[in-house]
């Protein structure tokens, strides 16, 4: 048994505070900045996790089972496999221009 099992407390599960689409979209939004991939397909897995993977298996005509290794943090999704769970979980991608960063002035 796990220390934190002896003493009580559960593990971290962000899927229980994923409650609305506009939830699951800054969540997402928010893992997709550090630029990691592996980060994005777990926190898509978690969003997947608060609506019910057998839901979103059954949407993408995936296995309920093919979704958690893809969505695990060591799973690699294709990207298809990402647009596809986005879509079943009734969201989109939105492609912006990286903010640039302003050069320092020269001294005169």
């Amino acid at each position: 048994m796990a220390k934190a099992e002896k003493r009580g407390y559960r593990k971290f599960d962000p899927a229980t505070y994923i409650d609305t689409a506009e939830d699951a979209a800054h969540y997402l939004a928010a893992a997709a900045e550090g630029g990691d991939a592996a980060h994005f397909a777990k926190a898509l897995g978690d969003v997947a996790r608060s609506r019910s993977m057998a839901q979103i298996a059954d949407k993408t005509g995936m296995t309920r089972e093919g979704l958690y290794k893809a969505l695990s943090g060591s799973g690699n999704p294709s990207l298809a496999t990402a647009m596809r769970v986005m879509t079943a979980l009734g969201l989109k991608l939105d492609v912006k221009t990286a903010a640039k960063k302003k050069a320092p002035k020269k001294a005169a």
